[in-house]
């Protein structure tokens, strides 16, 4: 694990489509437009190709912020995939075949970068079948292919761009200089459709229920008669994990509910009564003056992470040994984790660290199995309302595993958390009330570091600033915030100020991802 390890691993599956990823911001997009055809795919950084490729019936080379001409250029043996699988290359990966081939790529008189139209279709070609006169396509790259290899076709050209599409004709390998994965390219789906299923051969039958039914079968094959340990946290995610192990290995699965002092207002005893009517076996541990005591004078967002996750290995670890036997833990770790903790360039350039990401230490003998790594949110969501959980947890918004350890801006007190506590709840049950939250993706309140001038009565105050966050997204990896009515706003502000002893101002956050993260920490 840690920085060597892939994206995700590969899956006991029948038939998927690898996608090396050469550092480009869309290649989760990539694997999302794949998906939503009902194709598995998973990505690989360049580096991390797979020792086995059983079931690969098709490759994607991913762009990248590099240029094809640069020395330390990310590069990879092209002949390993080369008339073996069908392959198709995205901007950087088209430019990458084209010189590796024979070809030539120059850097743009312009940077092409925005909306373009295509001139010029070769409909015959069944990679551009079903795409349009004048498609609008995504550009996005600072070099350009000036000359195809001999073998090599053009079957598409925009206005400014001739090679926006090519075919080698000794072999099912293609490129495209535009990104087919980008909304705005109006007939991108149609195009991967074409590649990943007329062309690779893909039955398109990869859905919830056919995951479920994999994962079960391979989680008995993988597990056994062994026991597992599971954290729960009543969450969609470690929820789901738990009812598919259960459905592989039934009571041989402990769950642990960990209280770290963190969770929402009554979210311990909530959480545990949900369970009740599930089968699962879970038991609930107290720890917060534990985690608390650790977390004192901890200011550094990443420090309070490190913290509150091995605080909870030290918990856990102390349960797990209270169970004979147990030789795995479960985690509910999904792609959106792996994604942020590992960067096809190395460890300098993670985003922020998960808690459940990046493997054990060395006291805790047990090997982890991950039965959601290669899924996002939504798709989790599919899963467990084809496994039939409970609508009200399925639907739940994603909460972070450090909990309110990250929405407490600086240092973590009981007093802060208590504060907090109190305006998450109101947010929360306002947003149900109105009828609002099923149409967030996900919902925070986070306590600043601020204190602000303000007239209670007749009394000046001097007291804190709360932010508001709500956010759309599919699965976490970008997210633009909720234009929730300013009415609904107006009550929620004026219920938290006048309620919580300790604010005396609430703000709402703007901010879209990228730039800014979902969570403030």
């Amino acid at each position: 694990m840690g920085e060597n390890r892939p994206y995700v691993y590969l899956c006991s599956m029948q038939e998927m489509i690898l996608i090396l990823d050469f550092g480009s911001q869309y290649t989760q997009l990539i694997a999302r437009r794949v998906r939503e055809l009902n194709v598995y795919c998973e990505i690989h950084p360049y580096h991390h190709i797979p020792s086995t490729m059983e079931g690969v019936k098709g490759v994607i080379l991913s762009g990248s912020p590099s240029s094809v001409r640069d020395a330390n250029a990310p590069r990879i043996n092209l002949d390993a995939f080369y008339g073996r699988f069908p392959l198709l290359g995205v901007c950087y990966g088209a430019q990458y075949i084209a010189l590796n081939k024979g070809g030539d790529v120059q850097p743009s008189s312009n940077r092409e970068y925005g909306r373009a139209n295509l001139a010029f279709i070769d409909k015959q070609e069944l990679l551009m079948d079903s795409v349009g006169d004048n498609s609008q396509v995504w550009m996005s790259h600072a070099d350009t292919i000036t000359r195809i290899p001999e073998t090599f076709k053009l079957i598409a050209s925009s206005h400014d761009v001739e090679v926006a599409a090519f075919k080698d004709t000794k072999s099912q390998t293609y490129g495209l200089q535009f990104h087919p994965e980008v909304y705005h390219s109006t007939d991108g789906l149609a195009l991967l459709k074409n590649f990943v299923a007329d062309i690779c051969g893909c039955s398109q039958s990869w859905t919830a229920a056919s995951f479920v039914s994999s994962s079960v079968n391979a989680l008995k094959e993988k597990l056994g008669n062994d026991k597992v340990v599971l954290g729960l946290s009543g969450g969609v995610d470690s929820t789901v994990a738990g009812v598919l192990l259960h459905q592989a290995i039934g009571t041989q699965l402990h769950c642990i509910f960990v209280d770290n002092g963190l969770l929402r207002k009554n979210e311990f005893e909530d959480v545990l009564a949900s369970y009740e009517h599930m089968g699962l076996n879970v038991k609930g541990v107290r720890a917060a003056d534990r985690f608390l005591d650790a977390l004192k004078g901890a200011t550094d967002p990443e420090e309070k992470r490190k913290i509150i996750g091995r605080v909870f290995i030290e918990v856990f670890d102390d349960e797990a040994h209270k169970i004979q036997g147990v030789q795995w833990l479960g985690q509910g770790t999904i792609y959106p984790d792996v994604i942020e903790s590992v960067s096809v360039n190395g460890p300098s350039a993670t985003i922020k660290s998960h808690h459940n990401v990046g493997g054990l230490p060395d006291f805790m003998k047990m090997k982890v199995v991950e039965p959601l790594n290669s899924l996002f949110k939504d798709e989790v969501r599919r899963v467990g309302k084809s496994l039939g959980i409970n609508p009200a947890l399925i639907n739940r918004h994603p909460f972070p595993g450090p909990g309110l350890g990250i929405r407490i801006l600086g240092d973590i007190t009981e007093e802060k958390v208590r504060i907090l506590q109190e305006v998450d709840h109101i947010y929360i049950k306002a947003l149900k009330d109105w009828h609002l939250y099923e149409q967030v993706w996900q919902a925070a309140a986070i306590l600043l570091p601020v204190q602000s001038v303000g007239v209670m009565g007749d009394e000046r105050t001097y007291e804190n600033a709360v932010a508001l966050r709500a956010v759309g997204s599919t699965d976490g990896m970008t997210a633009d915030w909720s234009h929730l009515p300013y009415d609904f706003l107006a009550k929620v502000s004026n219920d938290i100020i006048n309620k919580v002893k300790g604010i005396n101002r609430v703000v709402y956050d703007i901010s879209s991802k990228p730039p800014a993260t979902i969570e403030w920490e």
